[in-house]
């Protein structure tokens, strides 16, 4: 048994003891003294590899890379209601693939279910390649031994963050972000301009972790500038922390299709820069803590979580052959199908619904009216980074469609991942 293991059996006995303390003085007549059973903790840990590795923006080959610009984090929040516990966790990735979650899942399995850590990618395009893309030589560029150790880093955040834990309350709130941050591509007003804000408050009064779930593609830099970069995320974790939010974490959310960051300048040119990613990481994270400034307080909030493993048919012959060439094992390679995991999360007065993938505005605007919480949150490219999601009246009908079509699963995909999400959403309400 690891000292991790003993202090987690430890942890727990002494919950149970101080309930049989309060449970026996209540029965004598006495006046019991509480134990605030609601808990968040978090951790950091920064992932930059040294030396720097090449970037990918995309399906492809790397690109060669000579400078950084901030530091590419894996972030863990942790939080606890009586013996319930759930993890959150942010890479600064394009993605996260289930095989590198499933990694991280089975180093700390002891302390928490695996189906309980819910592990997705803030969709950098400025980091090494997660998944295996091919190159131009018959290989790819992913570095295996450096993703062996964002898994192992990623772990211990996680470790950290439940040794952590500390009383704490919850301030949960939406609103609509104003300002020059996004914007769709491919249709400029179809994108969700709302930002929920989680913020764990300690017993101090004071904020020490600060979650943003927004919908935006962080690639103000991009892939091609020769910079590794947590892009626009980075700022947003320095302002957060310089304004009194204490440690940032960032999940993104149904940024599909092709909802970015607004680079527009006034002569119709993209202003690709890193006073660029400053701007638009400092207002989102200025938005947010206005957002949820004058919210009550919500103690001792209750956690539930549930989930579902959905099979999809691959019928995409590029993602396909990604995923059965792929030095990761992305899918088995006698299957023209992956099954990923759908998570639905209630805590207090919201609801969190993972996506496993890219999810195009009109779904990600659907599945929030569906949902049944106060504060309806998507966590998109969760527990899996498995392409586009878009509708079968969309795939493959418009021209401008054409790149999210190629890099979709398939015609299928959505209808059957929002199937599966209404099933999650309606046995919870049920219950």
């Amino acid at each position: 048994m690891n000292k991790r293991t003993n202090l987690f059996g430890k942890y727990l006995q002494f919950k149970k003891t101080i309930g049989s303390v309060s449970l026996f003085i209540s029965l004598l007549g006495g006046t019991p003294f509480t134990f605030a059973e609601f808990h968040a903790g978090i951790s950091v840990r920064v992932v930059t590899p040294d030396p720097l590795l090449p970037v990918v923006g995309g399906v492809g080959p790397s690109n060669h890379v000579t400078r950084k610009k901030g530091d590419l984090t894996v972030r863990a929040m942790v939080l606890e209601d009586g013996d319930k516990r759930v993890a959150f966790v942010s890479t600064d990735f394009l993605g996260f693939p289930a095989v590198l979650g499933d990694r991280v899942r089975n180093q700390v399995k002891s302390i928490i279910p695996p189906e309980h850590i819910l592990i997705g990618a803030t969709h950098t395009h400025s980091a090494p390649d997660s998944y295996g893309f091919p190159n131009n030589s018959g290989g790819t560029d992913a570095n295996l031994i450096y993703l062996d150790l964002v898994c192992n880093k990623t772990a211990e955040a996680i470790r950290e963050a439940f040794t952590n834990l500390q009383p704490a309350s919850l301030k949960i709130a939406t609103g609509k972000a104003n300002g020059k941050i996004a914007y769709n591509y491919y249709a400029p007003d179809l994108y969700d301009p709302r930002c929920s804000v989680i913020q764990a408050i300690g017993q101090n009064g004071r904020p020490f972790i600060t979650l943003v779930n927004y919908a935006i593609h962080p690639e103000v830099l991009g892939s091609n500038q020769g910079i590794l970069s947590p892009d626009l995320v980075g700022p947003l974790y320095d302002r957060i922390f310089s304004n009194g939010g204490g440690i940032g974490i960032f999940m993104n959310g149904a940024l599909g299709g092709m909802v970015t960051a607004d680079v527009r300048g006034p002569d119709g040119k993209d202003k690709q820069t890193w006073s660029e990613c400053r701007r638009i990481g400092h207002l989102l994270a200025d938005e947010a803590m206005r957002i949820i400034y004058d919210t009550a307080e919500q103690k001792n909030p209750k956690i539930t979580c549930s989930w579902k493993n959905v099979t999809l048919p691959v019928d995409s012959p590029i993602l396909l052959s990604i995923m059965k060439n792929s030095p990761l094992k992305l899918a088995k390679p006698d299957k023209q199908s992956i099954t990923t995991r759908v998570n639905l999360v209630n805590i207090g007065d919201s609801q969190i619904l993972t996506i496993p993938g890219e999810a195009l505005p009109n779904i990600g605007f659907y599945l929030k009216r569906k949902m049944n919480g106060k504060h309806n949150l998507l966590f998109g490219l969760t527990n899996d980074a498995l392409g586009y999601i878009l509708s079968k009246e969309d795939w493959n009908s418009f021209e401008r469609y054409n790149y999210i079509t190629r890099t979709s699963l398939g015609e299928s995909t959505a209808d059957i991942f929002i199937g599966n999400a209404i099933k999650l959403i309606n046995e919870a309400a049920a219950k």
